[in-house]
């Protein structure tokens, strides 16, 4: 097993099914490492501005934020983070909501430890092959170059990737370099941290869109941009322009 440790964030209100999920995840043996828990979705959330993790495990029953307002939080803010939902309910909503926001697996409670384990290793394989597929890119050896020409090599492959999912805790990891330090580079050269330029970015392009190509569908631009979800790029969308792109295309 590769020794790059995957970060992971849980947020459970229960302090024994916190517990028990913390070791489960631990006994696997996968690289992912927990540093951080929450009993409300709020205090998971400040754990995760300071962390940037690859992974949040939460249940959709949370206290003060709730797991899906939670998700849709960090999604806003960590695009690159994953998600993972418990709960102690299979009702169908919740299923249908885990599927709208991107979630990895949805895992019922009491947790069966080998469905945790092919959840995990899912998640493990997927950042495996990204973190490859960055490596020839931001390699090791970068670290010894200026921040400036890092930030920059950083904002070159934002402004040519910017549709993809783009996982910049990865990036850093190939730099050896913490995600929350990559950010600090980038926004003392650029004045704007890379999620913020990388949804400017989208933005941009997607008011290109609606003003030259009215054969696209709000949906179909959503996804030609990185937001294979209508309402969330509607959401996305209207939160830095005011208006919808439906009215944005007037």
């Amino acid at each position: 097993m590769d020794n790059v440790n995957y970060t992971v964030v849980i947020a459970e209100d229960e302090e024994l099914l916190l517990e028990n999920l913390i070791q489960k995840i631990e006994r696997t043996d996968l690289g992912f490492s927990v540093l951080g828990s929450a009993k409300t979705g709020a205090d998971a959330y400040e754990i995760i501005k300071e962390y940037s993790p690859d992974l949040l495990i939460t249940d959709i029953k949370m206290p003060v934020l709730t797991g899906l307002e939670l998700i849709e939080k960090v999604r806003n803010h960590y695009p690159h983070t994953r998600f993972i939902i418990t709960s102690g309910f299979s009702d169908f909503e919740y299923t249908k909501s885990a599927i709208r926001f991107q979630v990895c697996d949805y895992l019922l409670k009491p947790i069966d430890a080998d469905e945790l384990y092919r959840a995990l290793q899912t998640i493990r394989e997927q950042l495996d092959i990204s973190r490859k597929e960055y490596a020839s890119i931001f390699p090791s050896s970068m670290i010894r170059k200026p921040p400036e020409e890092i930030a920059e090599a950083v904002k070159e492959y934002l402004l040519h990737n910017f549709t993809e999912d783009i996982n910049l805790n990865l990036i850093a990891k190939n730099m050896n370099y913490s995600s929350s330090y990559l950010t600090k580079i980038f926004q003392q050269v650029y004045d704007t941290t890379p999620s913020k330029y990388m949804i400017t970015l989208r933005i941009n392009k997607a008011k290109h869109y609606l003003n030259h190509n009215p054969e696209l569908s709000i949906r179909q631009i959503g996804e030609l941009i990185g937001y294979p979800d209508q309402s969330y790029f509607s959401r996305i969308f209207k939160k830095h322009t005011r208006v919808s792109p439906f009215d944005y295309r007037g």
